[in-house]
């Protein structure tokens, strides 16, 4: 099973991403801290790391795959999910802080911290820092993501951003569009000339 994935993204969800390889379409599960990396504009390539996860169905079975953006985030992944308690889906949604300060709590046993992430209580906080206390030096250095850039959005934005999510877009990706539409052409000066120029952006991404 391949531990790497390189292609263009051609749809994104809050914390997925499909990547076209070679004409194939991979989904690919990301964990909120490493979703908000991933930048790229639709039809960019993207290369992820990834974790490979085997699911059964009676005698059917299929792949699961978590993204990465390096080989060190994959590992803390595949750590938490060393634990007995954690399981791969419970290990990617915890993952809704950043990294180093989810290693940081580890390292100093913080038990509350790490109750505040999704699906983690009490004894499953218990259990991680059980498990891997002492073993989390090098996942204190990952990098978080860098922070928006603070621009200020224009009010029409906001009236594009409402017709986006009620098109059923994913507020993240709505969000992105837009800033992304903006930087690109910062002459739109209303909420349908930005929603036609997304439009065409993504058009020609298409091509």
């Amino acid at each position: 099973m391949f531990s790497r994935i390189s292609g263009a993204l051609i749809e994104r969800a809050a914390e997925s991403v499909v990547l076209d390889v070679n004409g194939l379409g991979y989904a690919v599960i990301l964990p909120p801290c490493v979703a908000e990396k991933i930048t790229a504009a639709d039809g960019e390539r993207v290369t992820l790391e990834v974790h490979a996860v085997l699911n059964m169905d009676g005698n059917a079975g299929h792949f699961t795959f978590y993204g990465f953006t390096n080989a060190v985030e994959r590992e803390f992944f595949e750590s938490l999910c060393s634990v007995a308690s954690i399981g791969p889906r419970s290990a990617a949604r915890a993952f809704s802080q950043p990294m180093s300060a989810i290693a940081s709590a580890i390292d100093r046993g913080d038990h509350a911290y790490l109750k505040t992430l999704p699906g983690i209580g009490q004894q499953k906080a218990r259990d991680i820092v059980a498990k891997l206390q002492g073993k989390v030096a090098k996942f204190l250095l990952i990098q978080d993501a860098r922070p928006a850039a603070a621009h200020a959005m224009p009010d029409f934005a906001d009236e594009a951003l409402a017709v986006l999510l009620q098109l059923e877009y994913k507020r993240p990706e709505a969000e992105a569009m837009i800033r992304e539409t903006l930087e690109a052409v910062p002459a739109l000066r209303d909420a349908e000339s930005l929603l036609g120029e997304i439009y065409r952006r993504k058009a020609e991404a298409r091509t």
